[in-house]
């Protein structure tokens, strides 16, 4: 015969439930802490230019170099944690501000360059973009680019990417990065006259 299964009872006493003072809960607060610590951990991967320019106390400063000194797993997760604490008595939202600009900076860069290496490759492979490029890009000199192109075609198989890294390729991508940051540059400034 076997045991009977035993039926566990829970008393609840309906007084206790209806306690509540209003202060946030215990996982509230783990969350919190915990996206404090994230940000102490996003603050110390910043670049140290970026870093310098943060409006924060000495100690956090010194906390998020140890940081990013630090190697030892466990001894890491302290000093994470520490940085949650030091940012509990800041207004983190400046600094979150920033972090969030820097991210969305990198980010627009890397698209920035993913736009040069599309152009390249459809310069190269296709005669219809130059025609493409000179209709976005008109202050471009169309025979020294035509030279480049020329040149990144006779220097290898636009499919071989060990063949890209040639100094025509290099060129190429130079010359188009130009191009694009002077077209970024002057409606930037057609923007500021306009206000």
């Amino acid at each position: 015969m076997s045991p009977r299964p035993r039926s566990f009872e829970t008393r609840s006493d309906p007084e206790d439930d209806a306690v509540d003072d209003g202060s946030p809960s215990k996982t509230a607060l783990k969350a919190e802490d915990r996206a404090l610590q994230d940000l102490g951990v996003a603050l110390a991967e910043l670049p140290a230019g970026p870093r310098k320019r943060l409006p924060i106390d000495e100690d956090l400063r010194r906390a998020l170099e140890e940081y990013n000194a630090i190697r030892a797993h466990g001894a890491r997760k302290r000093q994470r944690k520490f940085l949650g604490r030091l940012l509990r008595q800041l207004d983190t939202e400046p600094l979150q501000r920033a972090v969030d600009a820097f991210r969305e900076g990198r980010q627009a860069d890397a698209a920035a360059l993913h736009s040069v290496e599309r152009w390249r490759e459809e310069l190269v492979a296709d005669d219809a973009a130059l025609t493409r490029w000179m209709i976005e890009h008109p202050e471009t000199d169309v025979q020294h680019l035509r030279g480049l192109i020329r040149n990144a075609r006779k220097a290898g198989d636009i499919a071989n990417p060990s063949e890209r890294h040639s100094r025509a390729w290099r060129e190429l991508f130079k010359e188009i990065r130009d191009r694009m940051n002077a077209a970024v540059r002057a409606s930037s400034e057609a923007q500021d006259e306009a206000r």
